[in-house]
Formats: C-alpha cells, sequence, structure tokens
C-alpha cells in the first residue's frame, strides 16, 4: 500500500502543469468538445505510456541493479535539464 501511494504522489507532482497536462487543457477548451472522450483519451495515453515503462523497468531490473538503474535514470534527468535550460 506504501508503494501504490508513493508512486501515485510522485507521478500526480510531476504531472502537474506538464505539457501533457497542459495539451489536455488545450483539448478540452475547445467549444464543441466531448470533455469525456478528451479525459478518457489522455487517461488511456497516460495507462499505456505507464505499462510501456512498467515492463521496460522490469526488463531493465533482470539486467541492471536497482542502484545502477537510478544513477543512470537520475543522469538522465539531469541531461534532460540541462537541454531544457539551453534550448530556446
Amino acid at each position: 500500500m506504501k508503494l501504490l501511494l508513493t508512486t501515485f504522489v510522485a507521478i500526480f507532482l510531476a504531472e502537474l502543469a506538464d505539457k501533457t497536462q497542459i495539451a489536455t487543457l488545450l483539448f478540452a477548451s475547445g467549444k464543441n468538445v466531448n470533455r469525456l472522450y478528451v479525459f478518457l483519451g489522455a487517461s488511456l495515453a497516460l495507462i499505456c505510456t505507464s505499462a510501456i515503462a512498467v515492463l521496460i523497468g522490469k526488463g531493465i531490473s533482470e539486467f541492471a541493479s536497482e542502484r545502477t538503474i537510478k544513477v543512470v535514470a537520475g543522469c538522465i534527468f539531469i541531461l534532460i535539464g540541462i537541454w531544457t535550460l539551453l534550448s530556446k
């Protein structure tokens, strides 16, 4: 149960005001838009990308230690941050 709550909070906070949420907001802001379809489409997309991440994580965990995965993931996040800061 603790893992469920930790995962929910971490992903919820990471997703707030990100590009995906802004895109969903824009889709839902149309005048003649079925917002239920926007919600279902966005939800399904997040479910699918999360499923892919879980499957890849399972596969990677068979070849690398948890520590190695954390270090590599941290480095990737740092590189993305640097790239974001340096891009126009």
